[in-house]
């Protein structure tokens, strides 16, 4: 890490977020680290998200049409040695990025996970933060938040054709450039709101739309995910039996999810 006082620019992508954006980029502004920039940009949201954007972030700025695009735009035009980047619906404790570059010092990495845990109301989100439990501390499932800008640049920022696996792609090509990654003594809390299942279902369709292109871009990268998550499940079995009846909600949750996304990857190849 060159210099004591690195600059962190923090990358935040928004789309109609305003039940969640204010304590999200309140979260950032109130970082113990004293080089921070803040840059969010916006697909265009009509709920007031650009507004509070504005007045919080350094640098607000409007693109699409997805996450990728938005995140890249921010890598762009971001000063920082450090890129982090913060869906809208998260909030980090006060230390999280000292603590995070603190791990990268002491492991002398170029990439950093963020540990997250869920919250949210109704059955549904209890059984996302079971979930969640479930994969922390798991490789090959967490992909890191916290990435030095050469290396980030140089793996080509984020797949803009891949749509719910561009951070999974991320690393893959990260750990392809034999980028050391650490992990932050940490944790992100993502906000989740009130699931609902049908909702969940309609956006696993969607991300698995880009699961076709991705399995052919990384080979093998699916199938170790599966095993990594049937994995995490069998390492916590005994938190899993704790909970029965969010972990059989987990299990519903799961199975339609999975389905959603092979169902999307049909269309895909069909299309």
């Amino acid at each position: 890490m060159s210099g004591d006082r690195p600059l962190v620019s923090v990358v935040v992508p928004t789309r109609d977020s305003a039940r969640t954006v204010a304590r999200c980029l309140a979260s950032l502004r109130a970082q113990t680290w004293p080089a921070l920039e803040l840059l969010v940009v916006d697909n265009w949201s009509r709920d007031g998200t650009w507004e509070v954007a504005a007045g919080l972030a350094d640098v607000a700025l409007r693109a699409g049409p997805e996450r990728s695009a938005q995140r890249n735009l921010g890598i762009e035009r971001a000063a920082g040695e450090w890129v982090l980047w913060v869906d809208a619906d998260m909030v980090l404790a006060s230390d999280a990025v000292e603590r995070s570059l603190a791990a990268a010092r002491a492991a002398g990495a170029g990439a950093v996970f963020l540990p997250e845990a869920s919250t949210g109301s109704g059955f549904w989100a209890r059984c996302r933060a079971l979930e969640r439990r479930c994969y922390d501390g798991e490789p090959s499932i967490e992909s890191p938040r916290l990435v030095r800008a050469d290396h980030l640049r140089r793996a080509g920022g984020f797949a803009d054709d891949v749509t719910g696996l561009e951070d999974a792609a991320l690393r893959n090509r990260l750990l392809a450039d034999g980028v050391r990654l650490a992990r932050a003594d940490t944790v992100v809390v993502h906000d989740e709101g009130r699931l609902g299942l049908a909702a969940v279902v309609r956006k696993r369709f969607y991300y698995g739309r880009s699961l076709p292109g991705y399995r052919r871009a990384y080979p093998g990268a699916t199938a170790a995910q599966v095993r990594g998550t049937l994995l995490a499940y069998w390492r916590h079995r005994r938190l899993l039996a704790a909970d029965p009846v969010h972990a059989a909600g987990l299990a519903v949750l799961r199975g339609c999810e999975g389905g959603a996304w092979i169902a999307g990857a049909a269309v895909a190849r069909r299309g």
